[in-house]
């Protein structure tokens, strides 16, 4: 059977297509539309269908709309209550309640009876247990909103799920984030991540006051009451520098919302008593509460969605359809679930590009030897990622033994200079270099301490308060990264590589090749490795 799934109601939309038991295909509307997050959460966008996304998966799977099964929309309309008249708000509901006539003139031959709702939520919540590698396990999903709650607390047993608990709106942990993000002169349901960033150059020195503020209930949900920011910080507009009362503020607001979080766990896991939790929604992105929740928390595994945001409920919510009509789908191979290109694909790119590259014998050690010689290397491989992490299938690469390549990178994506850059290390050597958070840790959504043996060796990708949110490799899910790193450690004696998305700021991460030969025409970025071929910018300015 097949199922696509649609996230389109708030933010990141995107598709997934579930067919035959497996999941075939995933990717977010920005990759094609090169539109950061698709569009903008507001409710004059609701209209907004990931079209491209949608018409691309099932081209990847060689189906027609016609042949759908299903289509899962991850936002259930008769869930909300109604709003006062004149209220924006309202066009999210009108719009949803046409959305199946609306996605069948996008898809042409779709039957508009096959459009099913799933409560966004739920969506979420099979985004994580249903797409984990556990077959039972607690369930948590915590973000800004949904029809009419900001979280849901469950578990899945034998593929069912069972809710236990879902905290009612207007109380929300991820829109508590995203006030302050606003506050802090950042972008709200975009720029959280950069709170997360700023917090470790502060002192969670307004902890207490805030726990007044914020609070669980005792029955699994918590209460998130107006704040008046401006007490703690003046807020910044779009842009301007911050303060030491606004790194404080940022790590205040950081470390509530990790107290809450273990917290919840705690209450579920007395609920439940499972070993294993799957988390999902955008909170699960903040990679510094997740290491907290697994150190501190009593879960024993802990396994998050990479694509934990708005974009992973499309795919969640194929998967519950999946499950509902007895045909579940095997967990997430991986996060490599979007657009890929033959090696014949990426060279006619080259050739009407004009753009002169070889093809080395080696790949993985021609490109370690570039890293070695400190240049920054764009590298384009295989499918491109579901989520907003980048896993070394759309990177920029660099050479982390040299303190300055962190302002660098930065400088070359044009984005904050107290933002971290991250680290990719081969499974086998993780635990020697990085302690406290999980290996492997494949995702890059756990924060690990840098031993400090190794803190001067690899200093561009240590954070301010001694961390790095890391990605493991693993030879045999990717043996071409996998054997980069390896040439790169036989070079320069770091089993360590720089890793960051492959992307200038305000853009979409690259996906196709003509996204990766425009990013690497414009930045300041040396080599290309575009598949099995190889650019080197001297070579294109001597043409």
């Amino acid at each position: 059977m097949r199922f696509l799934g649609i996230n389109a109601i708030f933010h990141d939309p995107a598709a997934a297509l579930v067919a035959d038991g497996r999941i075939v295909a995933a990717a977010e509307e920005e990759r094609f539309s090169r539109r950061k997050h698709g569009k903008r959460p507001v409710p004059f966008s609701a209209w907004e269908l990931p079209e491209q996304a949608a018409a691309w998966c099932l081209r990847e799977a060689g189906l027609h709309p016609e042949d759908l099964d299903a289509v899962a929309y991850s936002y259930d309309p008769s869930l909300v209550r109604q709003r006062p008249d004149g209220d924006w708000e309202d066009l999210r509901t009108r719009y949803a309640v046409r959305v199946p006539n609306f996605l069948a003139t996008a898809l042409p031959g779709l039957d508009p009876a096959r459009v099913r709702y799933v409560p966004h939520h739920v969506a979420h919540a099979a985004s994580a247990g249903l797409a984990s590698p556990y077959r039972d396990c607690a369930v948590l999903v915590c973000d800004g909103r949904g029809e009419n709650v900001s979280h849901l607390a469950g578990r899945y047993r034998d593929g069912e799920l069972e809710v236990l608990a879902a905290q009612e709106l207007p109380h929300s942990l991820g829109l508590m984030y995203e006030d302050v993000t606003e506050h802090l002169g950042f972008l709200r349901s975009c720029d959280e991540y950069k709170v997360m960033a700023l917090a470790s150059y502060g002192r969670p020195r307004h902890l207490e006051s805030l726990r007044e503020f914020v609070r669980t209930t005792g029955d699994g949900g918590f209460c998130t009451d107006p704040v008046d920011w401006n007490t703690y910080a003046k807020a910044l507009p779009r842009g301007a520098p911050w303060t030491a009362d606004h790194a404080d503020l940022a790590a205040s607001v950081q470390a509530r919302l990790e107290e809450v979080l273990l917290e919840l766990i705690g209450w579920l896991h007395e609920r439940t008593g499972e070993r294993r939790l799957a988390l999902a929604g955008g909170v699960a992105l903040n990679c510094v509460a997740n290491s907290r929740l697994l150190a501190e928390g009593p879960f024993e595994e802990m396994w998050v969605q990479p694509a934990a945001g708005d974009s992973g409920t499309a795919l969640g919510g194929a998967l519950h359809l999946a499950q509902a009509y007895g045909e579940p789908a095997a967990p997430m191979p991986g996060a490599d679930l979007g657009r890929g290109f033959t090696d014949e694909e990426l060279g006619a790119w080259l050739d009407v590009a004009r753009v002169p590259y070889s093809r080395p014998a080696d790949l993985a050690a021609a490109v370690a030897a570039e890293l070695a010689a400190d240049r920054i290397v764009a590298w384009f491989q295989g499918r491109s990622e579901y989520g907003p992490r980048a896993l070394g299938r759309r990177s920029l690469l660099a050479h982390p033994g040299f303190p300055y390549n962190t302002e660098r990178l930065n400088d070359v994506k044009g984005r904050e200079q107290f933002r971290p850059i991250a680290p990719m290390v081969l499974d086998s050597r993780a635990a020697e270099i990085f302690g406290r958070g999980p290996v492997p840790s494949p995702y890059m959504l756990f924060v690990h301490d840098v031993h400090p043996d190794w803190r001067e060796r690899i200093p561009a990708v240590v954070h301010v308060d001694g961390t790095a949110r890391i990605q493991t490799v693993s030879p045999a899910s990717d043996p071409l990264l996998a054997s980069m790193l390896a040439h790169f450690e036989a070079r320069t004696g770091l089993p360590v590589v720089v890793n960051t998305s492959l992307n200038t700021a305000g853009r979409p991460m690259v996906d196709d090749p003509r996204d990766a030969l425009e990013c690497f025409g414009s930045s300041p970025v040396e080599v290309l490795a575009l598949g099995p071929y190889l650019v080197r910018r001297g070579q294109v300015f001597a043409s």
